[in-house]
């Protein structure tokens, strides 16, 4: 059983340790980052930095405060994500989100380049085979995987499993193309995106919402060209004229192969997470846009464990209310119904967390240890 410390977001008191910042604080004292962290570590504090029209991602002074953390143990850290859009732009979105050194105390970059390439390839498992995992990533000492919990249209739940096997691959390895890239956990092999003319009605969903402007129509055709098979074009067909995904089991299980890929890359007790149930929309931080959250704020959960703590934050949401004028009040959704899965009708939410524990990443048996203020500094 693990042991998974969780600060709700609630502060019915008016003093500075009964905030949400102050609780933060408390778990990171409690998960002890010495621990984890050694004097001129290098630690990628790895989270989502947005896009243009989805703006519920982990705050900046959240990040601030796992920075200060890393730094006052000795360590030398740097925020990162991989590719989700040209990586320039990327890093502008960060900027205009208040994502950067000025306001962190750490460089931002992007883990796989600027072209999305440089990575290193890891064996992941029997579905994945190997993925390149973005060299930044692959290079530092130690990591602090910082996670905004929401829904996900293929995967169901996005969690820490999730941030860990998409978050770390790169778009497109170097030599190996999309065999070892990000979308090889979607498609694997030559199962990759097809289109059909004749359901085809035309409606340039897909060109509006490709993150690197790949998708064109021709002539009445589609055309892609450099496509990094993310799928959000397949996710906003209304008529499934695209096609491609991998088979839902299939699809989880490479999940956790290639989250097991990212954290094999470090030594053992060098990984923590942190994650965040603010805002937890229906559908991934890539999305050009964000629904209001399906639930009220929850809080926040600290583990070294992977699987326990998306296990928490999964057991935690289904316990919840259903925000009124929210997607899952709109589906007529109630505490205990299994708000990821209906969501997004097909997924299994939890078969990911199965499979890491097969793979012994973690356990979904955890200890709930509720923090209700900070210890007085």
């Amino acid at each position: 059983m693990s042991k998974v410390y969780f600060a709700d977001a609630r502060a019915k008191t008016w003093r500075y340790d009964f905030s949400v910042p102050a609780k933060l604080e408390e778990i990171i004292r409690r998960l002890n980052f010495s621990k984890y962290i050694k004097p001129e570590d290098y630690v990628a504090i790895k989270t989502h930095l947005g896009s243009p029209g989805a703006f519920r991602i982990v705050r900046p002074h959240f990040l601030r405060i796992v920075v200060d953390a890393v730094k006052a143990v000795g360590g030398r850290p740097f925020v990162t994500d991989t590719v989700r859009m040209k990586a320039l732009d990327y890093l502008e979105l960060a900027n205009k989100n208040g994502i950067n050194h000025s306001t962190l105390g750490a460089p931002v970059i992007i883990a796989d380049g600027i072209g999305g390439h440089d990575a290193v390839s890891v064996k992941a498992g029997p579905i994945v085979g190997k993925v390149g995992i973005a060299s930044a990533i692959h290079d530092a000492d130690a990591m602090v995987v910082v996670t905004h919990v929401k829904g996900h249209i293929q995967s169901g739940f996005a969690g820490a499993i999730k941030n860990l096997a998409m978050g770390c691959a790169c778009a497109s390895h170097r030599t190996a193309g999309h065999k070892e890239s990000r979308g090889r956990l979607h498609t694997v092999d030559t199962r990759s995106l097809q289109w059909d003319e004749e359901k085809c009605i035309g409606c340039g969903n897909c060109v509006e919402v490709c993150p690197t402007q790949s998708v064109r129509f021709v002539d009445g055709k589609i055309v892609r060209e450099n496509c990094w098979l993310c799928l959000r074009c397949l996710r906003v067909c209304p008529v499934g004229a695209l096609t491609g995904a991998l088979p839902q089991g299939e699809f989880q299980r490479a999940l956790a192969e290639g989250a097991r890929a990212a954290l094999s890359t470090f030594e053992k007790n060098k990984v923590l997470f942190l994650s965040f149930m603010f805002e937890s929309q229906p559908e991934c931080d890539c999305m050009p846009v964000a629904d209001v959250p399906i639930v009220q704020d929850q809080g926040i959960l600290g583990s070294d464990d992977v699987v326990a703590v998306d296990q928490a934050a999964y057991d935690i949401t289904l316990d919840a209310d259903p925000l009124p004028q929210s997607l899952a009040a709109d589906r007529g959704l109630k505490p205990g119904d299994d708000y990821y899965a209906e969501l997004s009708p097909g997924t299994h939410p939890d078969l990911a967390m199965k499979h890491a524990a097969r793979l012994r990443l973690g356990t979904r048996k955890y200890e709930l240890v509720k923090i209700r203020k900070a210890r007085k500094r």
